[in-house]
């Protein structure tokens, strides 16, 4: 029996799986814990022109890969930490695809995850142009809740990642899924997402209580902050969590750990942008990996921005995120052309402390591909 099949059987009755163990065994301890919704990715890149009815319009480029929650999972994984997910996997064949690439591909523990029968996968198109995406979207109403999914017990882990925003009605005995986690001393990284309201309650703020970190971006801090800048905001948020990070586009990322009383600010890297989807995750992942080996500040913060900005110069966030052997890459790449280029010499040299972290012999990720997959 495939880990697939065992998990069809172990969800094949909805309501009786809801707090069963997967079909992979027992989770062993973990470095990050996360789960949200899963989506099967189409990208397209390089349109010859903008889309317009009853015409057709081709495009240059496309990758097939897993998005949504797998963003952030797959990059974790990729920077070597044992990653588990918690999501509900359609049995169709983009539900199938993206299993067997997570867990065979990528080794990410999925035994908190379920296959729902007769579920349709959800599915995203995404159309990058102009610098920025559009995405067209179709999923159902998934069965199972993130509490169903997690059960009772939580995994062991040492941190664990919460969108509060989808996850904040969702309670095991009473209280938030993740609350055990915060009691243990794991640490919980937070984020909120994009309010669609428009009301950006500062009240919302208060589920971050007992979080390590919040990671919104610029926009998204000041609204709930009711500051005028990213930094009133992070000093904001910093009196609320330990960790405080407010991402800025193509502004760089700045952030303020209360815990070691630093404060970091950095610039982005310029890069040439393929395909955006996912970059806020591979951030995030980024920083995740970097607290968790206790890097300082500003190093995490460069690595972050590291990753995604080699993250967007590929389709998706999943598999466009970055490996220790494509980090090993660019830091040669990057060495080489410092001994001739001034500007590449002070980008070289912010990156310096990558240096101890890389692993040389680690192979390149694997890129999406135009197709689910290929027949070997």
């Amino acid at each position: 029996m495939t880990a697939i099949e065992g998990a069809r059987n172990g969800a094949s009755d909805v309501a009786g799986s809801a707090g069963a163990a997967g079909s992979a065994g027992p989770t062993a301890e973990l470095d990050l814990f996360l789960t949200g919704s899963l989506f099967f990715d189409i990208v397209f890149t390089g349109l010859h022109g903008e889309p317009q009815p009853g015409t057709e319009t081709m495009a240059a480029g496309m990758g097939s890969l897993p998005g949504g929650v797998a963003n952030m999972a797959v990059a974790a994984a990729r920077l070597g930490l044992r990653t588990g997910l918690a999501a509900g996997f359609g049995d169709d064949a983009y539900g199938q695809w993206n299993w067997s690439l997570l867990e065979g591909q990528e080794s990410i523990d999925l035994s908190r995850s379920r296959v729902v029968e007769g579920w349709h996968s959800p599915v995203t198109v995404s159309i990058n142009m102009h610098g920025d995406r559009s995405m067209i979207t179709h999923t159902d109403e998934m069965p199972l809740t993130t509490a169903d999914l997690v059960g009772e017990h939580l995994p062991a882990a040492r941190a664990y990642y919460v969108d509060l925003a989808d996850t904040a009605s969702e309670r095991v005995s009473g209280e938030a899924w993740w609350a055990p986690a915060q009691r243990s001393g794991a640490l919980v990284f937070a984020d909120l997402g994009w309010d669609e309201s428009g009301k950006w309650d500062p009240q919302t703020l208060d589920q971050l209580d007992g979080c390590h970190s919040f990671l919104p971006n610029h926009v998204e801090a000041m609204a709930y902050t009711r500051t005028d800048s990213p930094e009133a905001a992070a000093r904001e948020l910093a009196k609320r969590v330990p960790l405080a990070v407010v991402t800025m586009g193509a502004n760089g990322a700045l952030a303020i750990d209360a815990s070691t009383g630093e404060e970091a600010r950095v610039e982005s890297i310029p890069v040439e942008m393929l395909d955006a989807t996912g970059a806020g995750d591979v951030f995030a992942a980024a920083m995740i990996t970097g607290t968790l080996r206790g890097w300082p500040l500003q190093d995490r913060l460069n690595f972050a921005t590291l990753c995604a900005a080699l993250a967007v110069q590929n389709f998706g966030g999943s598999l466009g995120s970055p490996s220790w052997g494509d980090l090993a890459q660019w830091r040669d790449v990057a060495l080489s052309a410092a001994t001739h280029d001034d500007a590449a010499q002070e980008l070289a040299k912010r990156f310096d402390f990558i240096d101890c972290l890389l692993q040389r012999d680690a192979p390149p990720a694997r890129r999406a591909r135009a197709t689910i997959d290929f027949m070997h």
